[in-house]
């Protein structure tokens, strides 16, 4: 199922219908633009006859049926459903598929797919240093790209751009994209933009991948990936299938991730707590980055529903009060 289809059958929940009262942001898209390098990202490449049918075995979305060329967005997780990494996955070649993910987690990851291999004929590998990683911002991105669709992917020569979803500033949405070539090919055209920057416009599309600070914290639906095009819920089994079919259709979902806004820095993997319980927490940071003037800090929170009715700090009963941001997408309402 694709991004678009996803779209067209969502509604608005609780989370996406509040507002902010923070000023306008739509004046930061003229500095979202550019390309950024993107060190904190790895690759994994499947290679082999197997290559697709086995991932399609371990992975939350179609592999299988993923034309060349082409990009999904995809989860592995435990038997408990918990995800321990995601992946941007390109099919690069009938026999060839690559797994873009988060390099804190390559190395348990590789090492976990490859015990799962037995008698496919597929062999893993850590395809790092083979890939420039570039992320693309507004222009950048829009030269690129034949198509703003998220997971669409466009080839030129050897390298690849994925459309990923947009940064989305108020009634402004700046196109992104992944960007991956050969060791020696000459990089798109466009400024230097620094990490800083393509993270906050990471925060700002509200999709992300999972890293070392989440892992196994999450189920695909509470980093919302089945309204992203991250989930096929059509596909057969796969590690944790079970449980993230059985939070889908007997509504058991409990958490779901929103943006917010903070006066000062949060961390990845930092608990949240509400004001009435400052004991418990009932929400973790998944991704944060500086607003680009300075003032305050934008973040990915997954939290409880219930929670999120009443309001979330970032600490105990000192902690500062978040601001609850609109959710630049809708939630998938059905499948």
């Amino acid at each position: 199922m694709n991004s678009m289809g996803l779209a067209s059958r969502a509604h608005l929940t609780p989370i996406a219908m509040h507002t902010s009262a923070s000023a306008p942001i739509d004046h930061f898209a003229t500095q979202l633009q550019g390309i950024a390098a993107l060190p904190h990202l790895g690759v994994i490449q499947a290679q082999g006859e197997d290559a697709a049918n086995f991932l399609h075995n371990q992975l939350s979305n179609d592999v299988l049926l993923l034309p060349v060329g082409q990009s999904r967005l995809a989860a592995f997780c435990s038997a408990k459903g918990r995800m321990q990494a995601s992946f941007v996955v390109i099919k690069t070649a009938p026999d060839t598929v690559l797994l873009v993910m988060s390099l804190d987690l390559l190395a348990q990851t590789l090492k976990r797919l490859s015990m799962f291999v037995l008698r496919a004929k597929v062999k893993m590998s850590d395809a790092t240093a083979q890939w420039q990683l570039r992320g693309l911002l507004g222009d950048s991105a829009r030269a690129l790209l034949d198509t703003a669709s998220p997971w669409q992917t466009t080839r030129n020569a050897e390298a690849h751009a994925v459309a990923l979803y947009p940064a989305v500033l108020g009634e402004t949405r700046v196109p992104r994209a992944l960007w991956l070539g050969a060791p020696t090919q000459a990089r798109p055209d466009g400024p230097e933009l620094s990490s800083a920057v393509w993270d906050w416009a990471e925060v700002m599309s509200g999709v992300t991948l999972v890293t070392q600070s989440v892992f196994e914290a999450l189920v695909p639906q509470m980093l919302n990936y089945e309204s992203v095009g991250g989930v096929n819920f059509k596909k057969g089994c796969y590690p944790g299938q079970e449980v993230v079919a059985r939070s889908q259709f007997r509504g058991t979902l409990k958490r779901r991730t929103a943006l917010v806004h903070s006066p000062t820095a949060l961390v990845a993997g930092q608990d949240v707590f509400t004001p009435t319980d400052p004991e418990q927490p009932c929400a973790t940071v998944v991704l944060s980055a500086a607003r680009p003037d300075g003032q305050g800090f934008d973040a990915m929170v997954s939290g409880t529903l219930e929670s999120l009715q009443t309001g979330w700090r970032a600490g105990h009963v000192q902690g500062d009060a978040l601001e609850l941001l609109p959710l630049p997408y809708a939630l998938l309402a059905d499948i």
